[in-house]
């Protein structure tokens, strides 16, 4: 096995394969088409991966959090559109949702009276993006959930 990298501020993909316990020679030959040398422009940040890349790390790494970390915040359309999800204890993520359902459980009639007639006005507005917000953040959850379960998955 090689040395063990000292260098500070190491970027997520090297941690996820040091996490994994694997050389760049060793996570090359799982990946077979991404060459050492690409990972190593790759985690030292000289080259941005390609999505096929990042797929090709999160399963050879058994890290499924690498496609959403890529996603969210390296590709300009997942930048606009995909949340970052962070990963949690499942006590944690049920906890959430928990709270989360509740709330909004709570708000259901005010949402039944803004949608009723198809149109959101001025004085609905206030509450219908509260309510949208909790929406928000049930899907968050659901995500973190998801990703829960495949970490938890790709572990087994």
């Amino acid at each position: 096995m090689g040395r063990k990298s000292v260098r500070e501020n190491k970027n997520e993909y090297q941690l996820a394969r040091e996490e994994a316990n694997l050389t760049r020679a060793q996570a090359a030959e799982l990946m077979q088409f991404v060459s050492e040398s690409r990972i190593e422009k790759i985690e030292s940040e000289k080259s941005e991966p390609h999505p096929d890349e990042i797929l090709a790390m999160a399963d050879a790494y058994k890290k499924p959090a690498l496609c959403n970390f890529y996603c969210s915040t390296k590709c300009p359309l997942g930048q606009e559109y995909i949340p970052h999800v962070e990963v949690k204890d499942l006590s944690q993520i049920t906890l959430e949702m928990l709270a989360t359902l509740n709330n909004l459980n709570k708000e259901k009639d005010r949402m039944i009276e803004i949608t009723a007639d198809g149109v959101i006005s001025e004085d609905e507005m206030e509450d219908f993006t509260r309510i949208k917000n909790q929406l928000s953040q049930i899907a968050m959850t659901a995500d973190s959930l998801q990703l829960w379960i495949e970490n938890t998955l790709v572990g087994t």
